[in-house]
């Protein structure tokens, strides 16, 4: 897992990042929660989506947002951030010209930032988006959804109240062609510390059938 530091917007930036040893791997960037609300790639959420992805056989980064660690600049109110996520995801694309697939994840803020670079980067195959804060940031730009994708979210949110999401979900549902599995963890709060292992499940499940079919379309 070498520490990695990419150019960004504002400056350096720092990141973990792990290269797959199979031939034209697919790729993944994760993104942390709010940097002003103790996020940062070291989240656990974030840490095990890392992970899982990795286990999945993709090269995958993830990194601090600008003001973060050792990430140079300061928060930006998620403009900064998502040129910060699409810097990430060019530098991602340097080392990986030949990636078979192209995806995102984010939890929470992360999650927000991750569906606004879904929008912008059509290269953009699949997405997870956990604990997305449906009731905090305005998702209208998802005008149609251009991606089918993974929303986890815990039926004891009270950051985010679960009606919120199950709006967005309907929402990004009625895009012909994309399909929005949303998977409700019971008993989890906003912060998942105890459905870790639940959450690791519910990816690990979703990506297996995902690139399977992704295989199977491209065969």
């Amino acid at each position: 897992m070498p520490d990695v530091i990419f150019n960004g917007p504002e400056g350096r930036l720092e990141g973990r990042y792990q290269h797959s040893k199979t031939p034209n791997a697919p790729i993944a960037v994760m993104l942390h929660p709010h940097p002003q609300h103790s996020g940062t790639m070291n989240n656990k959420v974030v840490y095990r989506l890392y992970h899982t992805f990795v286990r999945q056989g993709f090269s995958v980064l993830r990194f601090n947002f600008r003001g973060v660690g050792r990430s140079q600049g300061v928060f930006d109110r998620g403009e900064g951030e998502l040129s910060d996520a699409a810097s990430a995801l060019d530098w991602l694309q340097s080392f990986n010209e030949n990636a078979s697939a192209c995806w995102i994840a984010g939890f929470s803020f992360g999650a927000w930032i991750g569906m606004q670079l879904l929008m912008r980067r059509p290269e953009i195959n699949g997405f997870i988006s956990i604990a997305p804060p449906a009731n905090m940031f305005d998702f209208s730009f998802l005008a149609p959804c251009p991606s089918s994708g993974l929303v986890l979210h815990g039926d004891k949110d009270s950051v985010v109240p679960e009606p919120s999401v199950s709006k967005l979900v309907d929402k990004l549902r009625t895009q012909r062609g994309i399909e929005i599995d949303y998977r409700l963890i019971p008993g989890a709060d906003h912060f998942f510390n105890q459905q870790l292992d639940e959450i690791n499940g519910h990816v690990e499940e979703y990506l297996t059938k995902a690139l399977s079919l992704q295989s199977a379309a491209s065969a």
